[in-house]
């Protein structure tokens, strides 16, 4: 079992105290250069609450932690509990926090939300051969990062962005390839990543269970 690790880059004036707002996001796949609107709710939505923003983004030294950058404009918060991301090309994690007052009473971060990109003609990208969307059990599938980066990997996680793990605990990485055995039935969503903060496209995998038929001659 591995650990995901999260390095904070942003000085907060006190630990966090408050319950985790609820986050949102308006749409989990885009299409090539679409917007994607974050919301960040928290229980008790009086005024005076300033939300901030974040990305989570591998470090380079390790592949197995990640740091939280902010989004643009978002260094001092927004008084809006809600953030466009104007043309995304690249699968990306996002969360958010919120605070409020002077010294600041703060959130706990929320949980994470993945907004998978279905954009294949960016500069990095995954490629999968077979190239189709369902395979069965037994199947073998290779999967490969494209793009600027030399050291690629590739990423699994459920549909719903629950869960997700690389490729060295489910499969064999070649360079810049993950081979796999598709075992059993599963919806599967796979994505590079990049030690210098890059991600690529998403491609949502079905793997169905193979049919046997008999024949039975009277």
């Amino acid at each position: 079992m591995y650990l995901i690790h999260y390095q904070y880059m942003i000085s907060f004036k006190h630990f966090p105290t408050g319950p985790r707002p609820v986050f949102t996001v308006s749409s989990s796949w885009l299409s090539a250069g679409a917007s994607v609107t974050l919301n960040c709710r928290v229980k008790d939505p009086s005024a005076g609450w300033r939300f901030y923003w974040y990305r989570s983004i591998p470090r380079p030294t390790d592949y197995l932690s990640y740091r939280l950058e902010q989004l643009p404009g978002s260094s001092s918060g927004t008084e809006q509990d809600s953030y466009i991301v104007h043309g995304q090309t690249h699968t990306a994690r996002y969360r958010c926090r919120a605070g409020r007052g002077d010294p600041e009473y703060s959130t706990y971060d929320s949980s994470s939300k993945f907004v998978w990109s279905a954009d294949i003609h960016s500069s990095a990208s995954l490629t999968v051969s077979p190239d189709r969307a369902q395979h069965f059990t037994s199947d073998s599938v290779s999967l490969s990062c494209e793009g600027n980066s030399t050291d690629w990997r590739v990423m699994r996680s459920s549909p719903e962005g629950r869960y997700w793990a690389s490729c060295s605990t489910w499969g064999t990485m070649n360079g810049s390839t993950c081979i796999i055995n598709t075992d059993r039935t599963s919806d599967t969503v796979y994505w590079c990543e990049s030690r210098s903060g890059e991600s690529t496209n998403a491609v949502n995998i079905t793997v169905q269970g193979m049919i046997s038929l008999h024949c039975v001659f009277l």
